[in-house]
């Protein structure tokens, strides 16, 4: 199942390089533009929750608060949460399966370029699961644990404060009773600088 969503990823990204030097202009040098170094946003994700069969679907929000302005020297990085509930889509095998995760951390973006903004994160936090073991264990069908994430993706600028982004995460939780479970997919979304356009 990885293999087909990590084709899928990648496919995107194949169809989204030509236009990635029209997107590609050299940023300029930091500045003390107004505003808060502040980004929300939110997205739909697409997920293997590693956990029955198929994928599934749900929502991430995040929240980002950009360190450069405190700080100069640590151009590119990011404070950065955020929430995630997959829950649509559960398999015959696991019909109530739910995931839900919050985690903060690190984010560096690469700021070379003006109106696209590379990134990596790392992330720590916890995690919430509903599931089904059937007879083997039928009053366990929740817990809840810590767990780390990594990923890696993209923000687009569209117009003025409104940027785009497409993020690929993996996490790797805690053990559970069933086994260790390493969920990860896509989150296709949207943000809101409250810089303006300048997010780095």
């Amino acid at each position: 199942m990885r293999v087909h969503l990590i084709f899928r990823l990648t496919l995107a990204v194949v169809l989204a390089a030509p236009t990635l030097p029209a997107l590609a202009q050299a940023a300029p040098a930091a500045g003390t533009d107004g505003g808060i170094p502040l980004s929300v946003g939110g997205g739909f994700s697409l997920w293997d929750p590693n956990w029955g069969s198929g994928l599934m679907e749900g929502g991430t929000v995040w929240a980002e608060w950009n360190l450069q302005t405190s700080y100069p020297a640590v151009r590119g990085f990011s404070l950065a949460a955020e929430l995630r509930d997959i829950s649509i889509g559960g398999s015959s095998t696991q019909p109530n399966l739910r995931q839900d995760t919050a985690a903060a951390g690190l984010k560096y973006a690469w700021p070379h370029y003006k109106k696209v903004h590379p990134y990596f994160k790392v992330l720590g936090g916890g995690f919430s699961e509903d599931f089904n073991l059937g007879p083997a264990a039928p009053n366990y069908r929740h817990d809840t644990r810590g767990m780390v994430a990594v990923g890696l993706g993209a923000d687009f600028h569209a117009a003025g404060p409104i940027w785009l982004r497409a993020d690929y995460e993996y996490q790797f939780w805690e053990e559970l009773l069933h086994g260790y479970s390493q969920p990860n997919g896509v989150t296709i979304g949207f943000m809101y600088n409250f810089k303006g356009a300048r997010a780095h």
